[in-house]
């Protein structure tokens, strides 16, 4: 723009010398109404200048946002392919899982359902248990207390045998040292009298002190009427040669375990029930036979008392 002004500046300058003073004039007014101009345009230019730069400015800006755009894109794009990749094989991976799954689904469900019934079976097996079991609880509370009262009835027994004996030993005192022994065992009593307080040798018939010692037994026998009352004869090993009617020892003892019984049978009180005779001849000897002091010994009558056992039994039946 200066370049086209100056030319025309010099022109004028030139013109000046041969043209009129108006025509100056107009031309000087001319020059600085171009001047002004030239300024103006100058302030423009500078300001299109400094706007452009401004746009050039905006546009890198834009072109640096917009390349960053791409890029972010182009990754988004990247990341979306992959992880479409990934979702597909994921699907893949879901549908054979979901295929496998459906199988071991129906498998587990086959075994949950045999489990299932194992278990109800094993539920009822041990309900039935329980039950046997409750059974069986009831049924040994109802043993035991019937072996309390089994126990409860032998203790009394056993005490009843023992206050038996004493009374008897204490009725037979005085014949204390005359081959007469009274002991308790195995729950019974066992009154022991050798012959020679009862018999002659040979004899069945029972001599004056053997009598009174029987009597006074019988006395205590007779306070006793639940007790079981077996008298036993036995013999030594000597073979019987004296009345032709025995037959031998087992006879002879069979004789004087029954004249035994005739004199308790005098004693009214006493039930005949109870009473048990019986010849053990020489099979149950307590002592040898090779002295004769054992001999004497083996020799004897053996009164054993025994409590009826009829409620005992009835209680060993229950248990």
């Amino acid at each position: 723009m200066i370049k086209r002004i100056l030319p025309m500046v010099l022109a004028l300058s030139l013109m000046t010398s041969c043209v009129s003073k108006k025509i100056y004039s107009d031309l000087e007014n001319k020059y600085a109404n171009l001047k002004k101009e030239n300024r103006s345009l100058t302030d423009e230019v500078e300001s299109l200048n400094t706007d452009k730069n401004k746009l050039s400015n905006d546009l890198d800006a834009l072109q640096q946002a917009y390349d960053k755009a791409v890029s972010e894109r182009d990754k988004l794009q990247s990341d979306f392919a992959a992880a479409q990749s990934n979702l597909e094989n994921l699907k893949a991976s879901y549908d054979a899982l979901e295929k496998n799954s459906s199988a071991s689904i129906a498998e587990n469900s086959k075994k949950n359902r045999e489990l299932l019934a194992q278990l109800e079976a094993k539920e009822q097996a041990l309900a039935a248990e329980n039950e046997r079991l409750e059974k069986l609880k009831k049924e040994l509370e109802s043993r035991s207390q019937r072996v309390a009262e089994l126990e409860s009835v032998i203790a009394a027994k056993d005490a009843n045998m023992r206050a038996l004996k004493d009374a008897i030993s204490k009725a037979l005192t005085n014949f204390e040292g005359k081959g007469l022994t009274v002991e308790q065992r195995d729950g019974k009593v066992y009154i022991s009298m050798e012959n020679k307080l009862l018999f002659q040798s040979g004899s069945w018939s029972v001599g004056t002190e053997g009598r009174k010692a029987v009597q006074q037994l019988g006395s205590v026998l007779a306070d006793n009427p639940e007790i079981a009352i077996l008298i036993e004869g036995h013999t030594d090993n000597v073979p019987y040669k004296g009345n032709a009617q025995l037959s031998g020892n087992w006879d002879l003892s069979t004789k004087r375990a029954t004249a035994i019984v005739n004199i308790l049978r005098e004693n009214d009180a006493i039930n005949p029930e109870n009473l048990t005779a019986a010849g053990r001849g020489e099979y149950a000897p307590i002592a040898t036979n090779d002295t004769a002091e054992g001999k004497a010994k083996n020799r004897r009558i053996e009164v054993i008392l025994t409590p009826k056992l009829d409620e005992i039994s009835k209680l060993l039946n229950e248990i």
